[in-house]
């Protein structure tokens, strides 16, 4: 047996070297020792530089692996495969959804196509060239048929686009390049660009709703389950897990799915988008040149998903109205002159990696977690598969400052279309705290209604969850008490009215919580017209606006609770705030007078009531400013017509708090029906207005170190069994033969006992690492 160092793992042959999988690598990355992970590294780099620099998805990876992909042009020529037994696509058709990573045989009328699926999208007929597309098509389930409406169907079909490598499997079954040109033209078995466009059959909703990894370990086990269990690999996943139960099998594939993405991700020399790894250079090359898709295009496509939300006239005191747009990478790239050429075969899974890295690296080193501060415009990943990754920009974006992550997709176009087609009725009793009468009329055009404050945003609906994220209110701390979304309490009918005790667990990164705090029984309350969490012991720390992110099992009584930190805390009217907030919440329930025991103007003074009028009777903002008409501003507090002194002493307080910048004077009009309105309208009589600003002020916190694990090296390690090519003219022996049979009786191979022509059998052995 040969051993092959690193150095070498380019010319890796899976024949002759010892595999490049090991048992330590079906327990998963942590698992992996050093140098084992260090030898599939720098296979998978040579794999990645081998493969035309298209995009090596983790499922290729694995492939590349455990089939024994040799790099140099032959690729799985010498694999262990029955090519009959792969799926067959056609284009237009229907067929049984197959995840990247599959092997497939493309139907031509003569001479199939053989091919890896490498790269796939989805591409709902909803969209088109340009980009720009509709809401409800990012982050839509599989059964989605329109804003807010699925199918009945339990198996859902979903329009998707495949790319097919043809060259992995060697020139033997290659086809040539002119015969590939002439498909594409026709475009009756592939598409102009050489893909492949099918109606995707999922079983179930669950299953269309599989991460990448997850369905192709399925797809391993179901369609692909005889190559995988084939003795003709370079090493078995039975000898690796060193069992064939369905389970073991199962945990030993997702263990190495985990170590291979490990690998590819802290590669020196790859990039990643997702589960597809780039060569650094090849990304580089591509921002050097001048033409399409290089660094000008790029840099338009960062432009546009700024401008796509920004709006057209000058903002002041963020009251611009709200504005979100959604732009899909494949519609996009397809509208660029001069492009094509590089949207077609791999290029194209390639430019649209491309242009993804492109947008992640503008938001990582031009952005506040995705929040362009000029602008005021949020960008963030929406969706990472439908159209080749479609982005979300909303303006303004401060008002959205939720702690998630900017790159990791949370599907609100189609959350936010489903909340619109079912939104549920606000309780009277969740609104702010407000004994006083509002105005009688708006001051900004653009303002939030009341009845729009605080309500539940949905982060993830699953058939597993729902995961919402809600600001706490004053009447809630004030009450002990959480008010559950409208799907939740739909999920919970099967508990019928009444009340009954349930579990809520609680976290509060970079708090305090007591242990009794952590986990609670607390009362779940189906009795009224709004079912309510009763009973819960709120931390002390926890205050109006607090942003609350929910998780809820479906078919179970746990509620799992959390907050998260800011990246920076925030000083907003000497309070320092260390948690992510909803600003109109802040602004309304944390007015001067309210706290856990009471809400009340009561004894309060004159300054600190006027901060209290204009803080609950001003029209707010998405990014909590409050206007209100400053003649409104007696009858804030006064039940009667205030005496002249009073009016003295209001003045007095309004004019100290805008010197000290607690309140601000904006001018605005009235109309001729008595309505006032922000900005001034032309034509009309102004009016003074007086205003509220938050103002938060970063506060940074202590960096904090940290070190890397190092895993000790020398160790012995077993090594199974598996299959090496022998030197021309050589034979192998009896004992090999027996070696190799007694081996495919342990992997459940029932027949096909020989030992293939021109290979010899290495049995189990340690080694020293």
């Amino acid at each position: 047996m040969t051993t092959t160092s690193n150095a070498d793992m380019d010319n890796w042959r899976p024949y002759e070297h010892d595999p490049v999988l090991t048992p330590a690598m079906t327990g998963g990355h942590q698992d992996t020792p050093i140098k084992e992970m260090v030898r599939l590294r720098t296979y998978f780099e040579a794999v990645v530089d081998d493969r035309r620099g298209g995009p090596v998805h983790t499922a290729v990876a694995f492939n590349a692996a455990y089939f024994g992909y040799e790099v140099g042009g032959e690729g799985y020529g010498n694999g262990a495969f029955d090519i009959d037994t792969f799926p067959r696509l056609t284009l237009g058709d229907e067929t049984p959804a197959l995840p990247v990573g599959a092997l497939a045989r493309i139907e031509t009328g003569s001479d199939p196509l053989h091919a890896e699926i490498v790269y796939k999208e989805g591409c709902r007929p909803a969209m088109s060239d340009g980009g720009d597309i509709p809401a409800w098509t990012s982050g839509a389930p599989a059964d989605a048929e329109g804003p807010g409406s699925r199918s009945q169907a339990e198996s859902p079909v979903r329009q998707e686009l495949l790319v097919p490598d043809f060259t992995v499997f060697g020139p033997g079954l290659q086809l040539p390049d002119s015969k590939l040109k002439r498909f594409r033209a026709r475009q009756k078995w592939l598409n102009k660009d050489g893909h492949v466009i099918v109606d995707a059959r999922y079983s179930s909703a669950g299953e269309a709703a599989l991460d990448d990894t997850a369905a192709f370990v399925r797809h391993l086990l179901t369609r692909q389950r005889e190559s995988v269990l084939s003795p003709l690999v370079p090493v078995s996943v039975v000898q690796l897990a060193g069992s064939s139960s369905e389970e073991r099998l199962e945990a030993a594939l997702a263990g190495l799915l985990d170590t291979i993405a490990y690998a590819l991700r802290t590669s020196d020399s790859l990039r990643r988008w997702g589960h597809y790894a780039l060569a650094r250079t090849r990304i580089g090359a591509g921002l050097c040149h001048d033409g399409p898709l290089g660094e000008a295009d790029l840099y338009a496509l960062t432009g546009s998903l700024e401008r796509s939300a920004t709006p057209s006239g000058r903002r002041r005191h963020g009251l611009q109205g709200p504005r979100t747009a959604y732009t899909a990478i494949g519609p996009w790239l397809r509208a660029l002159n001069g492009a094509e050429p590089l949207l077609a075969g791999v290029e194209y899974a390639a430019s649209a990696c491309r242009a993804n890295l492109a947008v992640a690296d503008f938001l990582r080193g031009d952005t506040d977690n995705g929040l362009r501060p000029v602008s005021d415009v949020r960008i963030t990943l929406d969706d990472a598969f439908e159209g080749g990754g479609i982005w979300r920009s909303h303006h303004p974006g401060s008002d959205e400052a939720d702690g998630s992550d900017p790159l990791v997709p949370a599907g609100r176009g189609w959350l936010d279309t489903e909340n619109a087609a079912a939104a549920p009725t606000a309780d009277a009793s969740d609104r702010a705290v407000e004994p006083e009468p509002e105005p009688e009329a708006p001051i900004a055009e653009q303002s939030v209604p009341d009845e729009s404050i605080g309500v539940a945003h949905y982060l993830r609906i699953t058939d597993s969850e729902i995961c919402w994220q809600v600001p706490l209110r004053l009447a809630h701390l004030m009450e002990d008490r959480f008010p559950l979304d409208q799907r939740v309490l739909d999920g919970l009918d099967w508990l019928g009215t009444g009340t009954r005790p349930v579990r809520l667990e609680l976290g509060h990164p970079g708090g305090t919580l007591d242990a009794s705090e952590e986990v609670q029984e607390v009362t779940l309350d189906l009795a009224g017209e709004t079912s309510q969490l009763r009973g819960i012991e709120w931390p002390i720390d926890f205050f109006p606006g607090l942003r609350i992110y929910v998780q809820w099992p479906r078919g179970g009584t746990v509620f799992r609770l959390s907050t998260a930190e800011l990246e920076d805390p925030v000083e907003i009217d000497g309070e320092l705030i260390s948690h992510h907030y909803d600003p109109q919440v802040l602004t309304r329930d944390g007015a001067p007078g309210g706290n856990r025991d009471s809400d009340s103007s009561s004894g309060l003074g004159t300054r600190r009531l006027v901060l209290r009028a204009v803080r609950r009777l001003g029209r707010l903002t998405p990014d909590g400013h409050a206007l209100l008409d400053r003649s409104a501003l007696p009858a804030g507090f006064y039940a009667s017509a205030p005496a002249p002194q009073q009016v003295t002493e209001i003045e007095a307080a309004v004019a100290e708090l805008v010197d000290q910048r607690h309140l601000y004077e904006a001018v605005g009009s009235r109309g001729v029906d008595g309505q006032p309105h922000h900005p001034a309208r032309e034509g009309e009589a102004t009016i003074p207005l007086i205003g509220y600003a938050p103002n938060p002020v970063v506060r940074p916190r202590p960096g904090t170190g940290g070190h890397v694990p190092v895993q000790a090296a020398g160790a012995e390690h077993f090594v199974h069994g598996f299959l090496r090519r022998l030197p021309a003219g050589c034979m192998p022996t009896d004992v090999q033969r027996a070696a190799y049979r007694d081996h495919c009786r342990r992997v459940g191979k029932a027949d096909g006992w020989d030992l293939p022509r021109g290979y010899t059998f290495v049995t189990a052995h340690s080694r020293r690492r």
